[in-house]
């Protein structure tokens, strides 16, 4: 019901209780007919009409059964919010349950995601440094072919492995020795120079060769180095 609708309706009501009521003061014995005289002043002045008590009556019966129904709608509105509200409360508690396991879930992947690549790089590491080394110590001449092969595409020159060790013990024997393999106390040569490891750091799939002196070089942990002998006087670079 609109604004305006309603204050009509409440006008007619407010006229006909003012009628009922001024009609119950009079005493059966006055009322010898249908029709009543109503008499009233008005800022001093009498004034009166006749009314029909049957009429005036059906007329409050259909203002009272009017705003009965309009009672009834709006507590019919009222109920029918308070289900629908209490619906988007239940949908609003259940979706905030299911976000709560999802992001339980996320985070448990993520934690397993996580093991298993520090779990994969462990084991690429370890199953690189295995297979160089089989094929290094049991299998020398299949080893130097697939390196051949692998520098060949690389456009890196490879020479033979020696069967002879250098000098001091614990350092790879001399020629082409894949990076994740390359020790701190070797002499490699690079681009012409010759360089003591001093460290090694392998990370993601990569390799970086520390020297002394400060320079470093890092490359795949695959990537073929070549291993020379110590020179009489190993070349330190000022870092």
């Amino acid at each position: 019901m609109t604004i305006d609708k309603q204050a009509l309706l409440v006008s007619k009501a407010k006229a006909s209780v003012f009628t009922m009521r001024y009609i119950s003061q009079f005493e059966a014995s006055d009322i010898d007919s249908d029709d009543i005289d109503l008499r009233f002043e008005v800022d001093g002045t009498e004034t009166g009409t006749t009314v029909s008590i049957v009429d005036e009556c059906g007329h409050a019966a259909q203002i009272i059964t009017a705003l009965l129904d309009e009672l009834e709608a709006e507590t019919g509105y009222r109920e029918g919010a308070f289900i629908a509200c209490n619906r988007w409360h239940d949908k609003f508690r259940e979706t905030e349950d299911k976000l709560e396991c999802a992001e339980r879930r996320i985070a448990e992947l993520e934690a397993k995601l996580e093991t298993a690549d520090k779990l994969q790089d462990s084991a690429f590491r370890d199953g690189l440094k295995a297979g160089f080394s089989y094929g290094q110590t049991d299998d020398q001449s299949g080893f130097a072919q697939c390196m051949s092969a692998y520098s060949t595409r690389a456009g890196i020159g490879v020479k033979q492995q020696e069967d002879s060790v250098d000098s001091d013990v614990g350092r790879n024997q001399l020629g082409m020795v894949v990076a994740v393999h390359i020790g701190a106390g070797d002499f490699v040569k690079v681009k012409g120079q010759v360089f003591e490891v001093e460290e090694t750091d392998f990370d993601d799939h990569d390799v970086t060769l520390w020297f002394v002196g400060g320079n470093a070089l890092k490359c795949a942990a695959g990537c073929p180095v070549e291993v020379v002998s110590a020179p009489v006087a190993a070349i330190k670079v000022k870092g």
